[in-house]
């Protein structure tokens, strides 16, 4: 997703209520660089599949869900997929939640509808006024967490990222990685540790999920996506994935379960 430097700050103009819709259409592969807003906001899209960056922690959303992103957090937005991105920016002293922490939500058929609604043009203020009310109360947030693949700093560790970011199928052990890079093995053990704070496997774990989660939101098989991500069998691609994440992509994706305790590192 690239690295960038400049931090911009978009201000969503105000209106009579506490919230103003804005629609964004992104292509796939396609990413606003890193930017804050100083209103709260409810990131979604109604087709297609958004992805959402905060540092190094990651999003994915399918129209089953949406992020809410506190006002000022610095944040970068995508598509692995055609999308419009629905943003719902909510004035911070008009609005009752105190969300401190990016944080994803169920969005059902009544929420879909009512950001529809406020997203009208010549909407009566009374009525503005009455959905947004509404869909305040439906925000609730869902347990679910964050993958997080760490970005190396070290131009060894980098390159070795880099090289599984492209393809998350390379099954190339530790070992090949290092004389490829020309260090040794338990140098690039410690380098890994000291740049991400994973293990090399645990981090690549972590960067196969986070790829394996555009392709189940848009509908791949568990077959094809497990293979895709370099897993051998679709059964060992779900035990990774529930040992790291805690609860199966399907729930994870459409949060219609509580999330279990992660039982370790992976």
């Amino acid at each position: 997703m690239g690295r960038v430097s400049q931090v911009v700050t978009e201000a969503a103009p105000t209106g009579v209520g506490a919230i103003v819709v804005g629609h964004f259409p992104l292509s796939s592969g396609k990413w606003i660089g890193a930017h804050r807003h100083p209103q709260h906001q409810l990131a979604w899209t109604r087709r297609g599949v958004l992805g959402v960056a905060v540092g190094d922690a990651y999003w994915v959303l399918p129209p089953t869900r949406a992020l809410f992103l506190p006002a000022g957090v610095v944040h970068r937005t995508g598509a692995t997929r055609d999308a419009v991105l629905c943003s719902l920016y909510l004035e911070p002293d008009r609005c009752a939640l105190d969300w401190a922490e990016p944080t994803p939500v169920a969005v059902d058929g009544l929420l879909a509808h009512l950001i529809d609604h406020l997203g009208r043009r010549g909407l009566a203020d009374d009525a503005r006024l009455r959905a947004e009310a509404v869909v305040l109360d439906l925000l609730r947030p869902l347990p679910a967490t964050p993958i997080e693949v760490p970005y190396p700093a070290d131009e060894r560790v980098r390159a070795v990222a880099d090289a599984l970011l492209g393809d998350p199928a390379d099954s190339r052990s530790l070992e090949a990685h290092a004389r490829a890079i020309g260090v040794s093995r338990r140098t690039l053990t410690r380098l890994f540790v000291r740049d991400t704070g994973m293990s090399f496997d645990r981090w690549r774990t972590h960067m196969r999920l986070r790829a394996a989660l555009p392709l189940l939101a848009e509908g791949r098989p568990v077959s094809h996506t497990a293979h895709a991500v370099g897993y051998a069998t679709p059964s060992a691609f779900l035990a990774a994935f529930r040992r790291t994440i805690g609860t199966s992509p399907g729930r994870y994706l459409n949060g219609d379960a509580l999330h279990d305790v992660p039982s370790g590192p992976s």
